[in-house]
């Protein structure tokens, strides 16, 4: 039952991770299908084991993390990636929850597509024009290289240790919500001094 919730826990991290950056997750997948017995990757997702799925994956990891440092640049990619990061989520939510549970294939495709569809929608919609609105670009590179320490973070622990990557995500929900709600009220008070 343990293995159940936790395939489902890590389908919904990888996903998430997804959300953020489509290539870190697929390639720790990879990586660890090929290296490890953590994920046993059954057909047709064993094809992310090979070196040529490996490599570019790798090569587009490396490109999606130096378009997303550069301000301006970052929201050519985000738009771009509107289209790759549910795919992404969908192949990662399938893949992890096949291999330990009989969850209808199109089912966990639909469930990553959406995870990580509103992951990438509230960071491209939402929290990356904060930042550049508020540090004029600047903050850009910072957020981003997060989001990506974040990405792995989130992507090594769904697999190692689902239980506790659902608690960091939840947390990581919290301070935003936390942050954003704070926002809005030093907002409020600064239009109510100024009336």
């Amino acid at each position: 039952m343990t293995e159940i919730i936790g395939g489902v826990l890590g389908a919904f991290g990888l996903s998430a991770s997804a959300g953020l950056n489509a290539y870190i997750p697929l390639l720790v997948v990879s990586l660890l299908a090929k290296f490890t017995s953590l994920i046993e990757l059954s057909e047709p997702w064993s094809a992310l084991e090979s070196w040529w799925v490996i490599g570019v994956l790798a090569v587009l990891g490396v490109v999606e993390f130096i378009a997303d440092k550069v301000p301006a640049v970052d929201e050519v990619n985000d738009a771009i990636q509107t289209f790759i990061r549910p795919v992404a989520g969908a192949i990662l939510f399938a893949t992890s929850a096949k291999t330990i549970t009989d969850v209808n294939p199109v089912l966990s495709m639909i469930c990553g597509l959406l995870v990580a569809g509103s992951v990438h929608a509230a960071k491209s919609l939402v929290a990356r024009p904060v930042v550049e609105a508020s540090t004029v670009g600047i903050g850009v590179p910072v957020v981003s290289t997060l989001e990506d320490i974040l990405a792995t973070v989130i992507s090594v622990l769904s697999v190692v240790l689902p239980i506790l990557m659902i608690i960091l995500v939840f947390l990581l929900i919290w301070l935003v919500a936390a942050f954003f709600n704070r926002r809005k009220r030093a907002r409020e008070k600064v239009i109510e001094s100024e009336i």
